[in-house]
C-alpha cells in the first residue's frame, strides 16, 4: 500500500484543495495497480480541517502536538502499522501533481526529494523577490532541495533509520540526512514538482514560508 501522511494544523481555507490533487495522484497510482490511502494528521485543529478531511473521504488521526515531526511521525506510524510499504509525504497548503505518486515508485530509490514551484504568488509580493527566489532555487534533477511537501521513502528504509524525529523544523532534512548516513539511494527529481502556498505565515517555523520571508526581508 502507498501511503500519503498530511500534517495539517487549521488548514482548513487550504486543505480540499490539497486533498482534490491526491485523489487525482491516487487514481492514476490506483489504476496502475497501486493500492493508495491519504491520512490527514490534525495537529492541535481547532477550526474546520477535520470536517474538510471527512468531506473528502480520507482518514484522520488527530495529535496533540505542535510540533510537524511529531505530526508527521505519527502519521508515519499509523500507516506502518496497516502495510504501508512506500511513505509519501506532502503539506495541506501544497497541491501535488498528477504523476506524482506514480513518479515517485518509477524511481526505484529508498527516498526521493522533489521540487516545489509557488503556483500563486500573494498580491503584494513583488518582482524583485519572485527574481530573487528564482535565481536561489534549482529546479532541475540533480537539485539538493528537501522539502516535507514533496517527498516519498520506501517503509523499509524509514524504518531502518528510525524514521522522522520529533522536531519542529527541519524534520525532512533530518530523515534524508540519516538515510544518507545508512546508504540509502536518494534520487533528487525535479519530474514532479509540488505547488505549494507563498504564505510567510507559516505554521511551522523555520520552513518554506519562512524562507520566503527572510528573502523578502533581505530585500528592504
Amino acid at each position: 500500500m502507498i501511503a500519503v501522511v498530511v500534517p495539517a494544523h487549521n488548514e482548513a481555507r487550504r486543505l480540499g484543495r490539497c486533498l482534490k490533487a491526491l485523489s487525482v495522484a491516487a487514481a492514476m497510482a490506483e489504476g496502475e495497480g497501486h493500492s493508495v490511502q491519504i491520512l490527514v494528521v490534525l495537529d492541535r485543529c481547532s477550526d474546520g480541517t477535520a470536517a474538510v478531511a471527512t468531506r473528502h473521504g480520507v482518514a484522520t488521526l488527530a495529535v496533540d502536538a505542535g510540533n510537524v515531526g511529531m505530526a508527521r511521525r505519527a502519521g508515519a506510524q499509523w500507516m506502518l502499522e496497516r502495510g504501508a510499504r512506500w511513505l509519501a509525504c506532502t503539506d495541506a497548503d501544497s497541491q501535488v501533481p498528477p504523476h506524482w505518486l506514480v513518479s515517485q515508485l518509477a524511481c526505484g530509490a529508498d527516498a526521493v526529494c522533489g521540487t516545489v514551484h509557488v503556483a500563486h504568488w500573494q498580491p503584494w509580493q513583488t518582482a524583485a523577490l519572485r527574481a530573487l527566489y528564482h535565481s536561489r532555487y534549482q529546479a532541475e534533477d540533480g537539485h539538493r532541495h528537501i522539502h516535507g511537501a514533496n517527498l516519498g521513502v520506501c517503509a523499509r528504509a524509514y524504518e531502518r533509520v528510525g524514521g522522522f524525529q520529533p522536531l519542529p523544523a527541519h524534520e525532512d532534512v533530518r530523515l534524508i540526512s540519516d538515510l544518507q548516513a545508512h546508504g540509502a539511494q536518494i534520487v533528487w527529481s525535479a519530474r514532479h514538482s509540488v505547488a505549494t502556498s507563498s504564505r510567510t505565515d507559516s505554521r511551522a517555523r523555520e520552513g518554506f514560508g519562512d524562507y520566503l520571508a527572510g528573502l523578502e526581508s533581505s530585500l528592504i
